[in-house]
């Protein structure tokens, strides 16, 4: 005897909407950049045979290990519409701080990378203000503040670059073994933040606060969410996971460079959460993705480095796939706002 299908589910199930063009190109914006982390993958194991070998991936990984912790700090800016330039200026400025209270003043090296972070944490504070006080661009205000930062380390350091770093300062430094690749500690505590800003951003209403006021601010504001707030801390949290970006480098160099915040690891941070998949209008993203895209940079610079190929040609494929992002970021929200009218 044939099964009759019950009138509320015949029409529940009619009810359901296909899955639409906006809802497809999320998913291409999630899966996106694993599937070219895939395809890097796949390439330049084709092109070298020493790309997969337990001492280059060991390589990979603590290059990513830096930019991946600076990620963090930028996800959370730009899921608040907002953008960080400041945050390499920063890393060297905590870096600088730690590491000459704890070589030249003696200081107990677990107190100086507390104050270091401290530092870090108000220089992101005084951002946010601005930003939020001054209804100042994010843009401008962080563009100013890169180089407020970037002269008081060289002030404070003397141009001097500091070696001979305490255990404490290189700790995340070293490795341990997982099968044949070396495996920094460094890479563990960026993993480990990542964990606890995925928790905060999925599972607590101070992370879909922060959502939210990507999202639409002024809702946001009316519904009685702190919309200064929400962007001081964030500025806040991005210069104190700078400031642990400052810690692992250091540890990884065992000196301190005080260019180290420059150029590339500020570019690279940014295109980390932008590849991701976080929306540069804010409200969509997740942290979790910024590390597939931390991988693939990182991936593609020892590829390129492995082949022989220019090391122009790195930021000539990274800037397509980034490019790609936010073309994909813009469509699609252009989508939806043409659904929403």
């Amino acid at each position: 005897m044939a099964k009759v299908t019950p009138p509320k589910e015949v029409e529940a199930a009619a009810a359901e909407p296909a899955p639409s063009l906006a809802s497809r190109a999320l998913a291409l914006s999630t899966l996106g950049p694993i599937l070219a982390l895939l395809l890097a993958v796949v390439f330049f194991t084709a092109q070298s045979s020493r790309f997969l070998t337990g001492g280059n991936l060991s390589l990979v990984v603590q290059q990513v290990m830096v930019v991946g912790t600076l990620a963090i700090g930028q996800t959370l800016i730009i899921l608040t519409a907002g953008i960080d330039l400041s945050n390499g200026a920063v890393m060297a400025l905590g870096n600088v701080v730690m590491t000459k209270l704890a070589v030249d003043s003696g200081m107990n090296p677990l107190l100086a990378i507390v104050l270091g972070l401290l530092v870090c944490a108000a220089f992101g504070a005084f951002n946010g203000s601005l930003v939020t006080g001054l209804r100042l661009p994010p843009f401008i205000v962080t563009l100013g503040t890169l180089n407020i930062a970037f002269a008081l380390t060289h002030i404070y350091s003397e141009d001097q670059t500091i070696s001979g770093l305490p255990p404490a300062l290189t700790f995340f430094g070293n490795t341990f073994q997982v099968g044949q690749t070396d495996v920094t500690y460094g890479t563990v505590l960026m993993l480990v933040l990542y964990v606890v800003a995925w928790y905060v951003l999925r599972q607590t209403a101070a992370g879909r606060h922060v959502y939210a006021v990507g999202g639409n601010a002024e809702a946001s504001r009316r519904a009685g969410i702190s919309v200064k707030r929400i962007r001081i801390i964030v500025f806040m949290i991005s210069s104190a996971m700078a400031a642990l970006g400052g810690v692992v480098f250091a540890a990884r160099l065992t000196s301190v460079d005080l260019n180290a915040g420059g150029g590339t690891i500020l570019l690279d941070a940014i295109s980390a959460a932008v590849i991701g998949g976080t929306s540069l209008f804010g409200g969509r993203g997740n942290v979790r993705d910024a590390v597939v895209g931390a991988l693939l940079i990182s991936a593609i610079a020892n590829g390129i480095d492995l082949v022989g190929y220019s090391s122009a040609t790195r930021f000539i494929v990274t800037g397509v796939i980034l490019l790609a992002a936010v073309t994909l970021d813009t469509v699609l929200r252009r989508r939806q706002a043409a659904v929403g009218r």
